[in-house]
């Protein structure tokens, strides 16, 4: 395994809740999400697998692990980004995701990303 500071991918996170697919009086809130990596290092980089750890309000943990990120494997080039829109459903008006991608040098070794926690919230839930 690299360091994967080397090759320098950013993370970018929004995070939408989706009013009309949830039910309050079901404990059923569901959040999309939609990450950017941009591959801002000098080599091509393709995305393996994804490690998710998603928390909410009653400490209930789910880990998702799994091949790529919506059925692909992207490869990306120096320069450029990939971008993908997933969701999650929680049983609680606040939550948090975190995790890592593992990547691998096209040319090369393997490497993980981690992924910044960020929040999942029902608008107005928190201030």
């Amino acid at each position: 395994m690299e360091d994967s500071s080397h090759y320098r991918i950013k993370i970018s996170v929004q995070v939408r809740y989706l009013a009309d697919q949830s039910d309050e009086a079901d404990n059923r809130h569901v959040f999309a999400y939609t990450i950017t990596l941009a591959n801002e290092g000098e080599h091509a980089v393709q995305l393996l697998s994804r490690h998710w750890i998603i928390n909410d309000a009653n400490n209930h943990v789910q880990e998702v692990r799994g091949k790529g990120v919506v059925g692909e494997q992207p490869v990306i080039k120096p320069g450029q980004s990939f971008e993908y829109t997933s969701g999650t459903v929680l049983a609680t008006q606040v939550g948090t995701m975190s995790g890592s991608y593992q990547m691998q040098v096209v040319d090369g070794g393997e490497f993980s990303v981690p992924i910044p926690q960020f929040v999942l919230s029902v608008p107005r839930v928190l201030h």
